[in-house]
């Protein structure tokens, strides 16, 4: 655990406009023990330009956006419960303008190399997915690249970002008292040239407006011609070099067929007996609601169709399976039900029962398991939650942010890692399959989701990984395209005879054919 952080920390924010991010920032802080917090709440430069709340205010109105979230203004006196910011100690410079002064250390707040709020709002209009940093002087303390699965409409991406901005700044404090300097989530990530700044004029807002709408209407046309997304499982006899090894995307692939009206993805084969046995995320579009089913593999491919193995009242996907003492054990993905849960096989491929719950209070997905030196590591992407606040209260972006634990054994008991989240990086976080062993490498497969959701794979060397800190660095990104056609390239998983992965389209709707799932 963290040892106590026993320092005078100053928060220098814009008084002008207070957020209810602010107060989330003080919160987290003042939940990290040993901590003197003080405010600096004068009038700041970096705010968000003329019209930005006009804006903010258009798209909650034409999507239906509920009020009170991060960017919400409040009144300066909820900040009165911290002193005034002092002359010595950590300030963190939310607004770019602390002066330095002797015993005063900054860390400056920056997204895309500036300061401020507009800052942020200006990379995300500019179709960035922007990169949060903290500076000291020159060295970058720590940075991370901010996610939300909303690439159109500004405030909820504005608001995931600060959300996420509020976890890339206590990871750092936690980082700096244990004496990681230099290793916080995402230090390695390339700061880019900040964007120019945008003119939110009327016209322009309007514009946005008018865009929103036509988007709205073609999806709504679109779903009710094509079901979508709807993702492919696809396969190929594994004679040579996989994907870890070529580093591009070959041809050869099958498609595991689908009826049109369900779809099949986050592929998990094991071996048994001799033969593969493929387990996947069945979801049926009339439902909206995954299961697990399971389809054996002959050397010509598939024998037969997925048959369900696994259903819950909640949403399941991402089936990880494995073999261990004598016996098969899974751990689906429910995000949904705020744990992650771990199911043994009674009568397998199928007869699945629930052994535990390992970890609960997250909103967690794609939980990967690694066997490293004697110890057991759990990788989940997670959703933010503000302190005490319960899984249903999560917000932000589900694909940025890679949470670690560890355990003597995966039946646990699992500890969190202490810089949770130990990484924050839209385009390698979220776990993509199983973790490889290639020439003495650990090979992290990530989606990579700065384009959207699972549109490209990111292959990972793990640098580190201890109880002080992780590191990765990406080494290849792998899209659909000549080899595999499609939109999205999501998943990968592998036995020595077949090699699996996902993508995604859309199927046409048959209105004369229905099916009972």
């Amino acid at each position: 655990m963290a040892r106590a952080i026993a320092r005078t920390v100053g928060v220098r924010l814009d008084g002008h406009a207070p957020r209810r991010w602010h107060l989330r920032l003080l919160d987290a802080l003042a939940a990290l023990p040993g901590l003197d917090l003080s405010v600096s709440r004068a009038p700041g430069p970096g705010g968000l330009p003329d019209n930005a709340a006009l804006l903010f205010a258009v798209e909650a109105r034409l999507r239906r956006l509920p009020g009170g979230g991060p960017a919400a203004p409040v009144p300066l006196a909820a900040l009165a419960a911290y002193p005034d910011l002092g002359p010595t100690g950590l300030v963190l410079d939310l607004c770019g303008d602390v002066a330095p002064a002797p015993g005063r250390r900054i860390w400056r707040l920056t997204f895309d190399g500036a300061c401020g709020e507009a800052a942020l709002l200006a990379a995300l209009l500019a179709g960035r997915a922007p990169v949060a940093a903290l500076r000291e002087t020159e060295r970058v303390v720590a940075a991370g690249c901010l996610g939300t699965e909303s690439l159109t409409v500004m405030r909820t991406a504005f608001e995931d970002g600060l959300i996420r901005t509020v976890d890339l700044i206590r990871a750092a404090l936690i980082g700096e008292e244990l004496g990681e300097s230099g290793c916080a989530p995402g230090a390695s990530l390339r700061i880019p040239e900040p964007p120019a700044p945008t003119d939110l004029t009327v016209a322009a807002i309007g514009a946005r407006a008018g865009g929103l709408l036509a988007r709205a209407v073609a999806g709504h046309l679109h779903r009710l011609c094509y079901r979508a997304p709807h993702w492919r499982v696809a396969w190929r006899p594994l004679a040579g070099p996989d994907l870890v090894d070529l580093r591009q995307v070959p041809g050869g692939w099958r498609d595991l067929p689908d009826d049109g009206l369900r779809f099949y993805a986050d592929p998990f084969p094991l071996v048994h007996r001799g033969r593969t046995i493929l387990f996947l995320e069945e979801y049926p579009h009339a439902t909206g609601k995954g299961v697990v089913s399971a389809v054996a593999f002959g050397p010509d491919g598939p024998e037969g169709v997925p048959v369900r193995v696994l259903e819950e009242a909640h949403h399941l996907s991402y089936p990880f399976v494995f073999e261990r003492d004598g016996a098969h054990w899974m751990i689906p993905e429910s995000g949904d039900n705020g744990t992650v849960d771990l199911y043994r096989a009674t009568a397998f491929p199928g007869g699945w029962v629930k052994h535990a719950t390992l970890i609960s209070g997250v909103t967690a997905s794609d939980a990967t398991l690694l066997e490293r030196d004697g110890r057991w590591w759990l990788f989940a992407s997670v959703r933010a939650h503000g302190p005490g606040e319960p899984p249903r209260a999560a917000r932000g972006a589900y694909s940025d942010a890679l949470h670690l634990w560890s355990a003597p054994d995966f039946r646990g008991p699992w500890t969190p890692h202490p810089r949770n989240p130990v990484l924050i990086d839209f385009g390698a976080a979220r776990p993509a399959g199983r973790i490889v062993l290639r020439d003495g490498a650990l090979i992290r497969p990530a989606q990579d989701c700065r384009r959207g959701y699972g549109e490209a794979l990111s292959l990972a060397r793990i640098d580190r990984l201890d109880m002080a800190g992780y590191a990765q660095t990406v080494e290849t990104t792998l899209r659909a395209g000549a080899g595999f056609p499609g939109h999205r390239f999501h998943t990968l998983n592998r036995t020595d005879d077949f090699e699996f992965v996902d993508g995604s389209g859309a199927a046409p709707r048959r209105w004369f054919r229905p099916r009972s799932s």
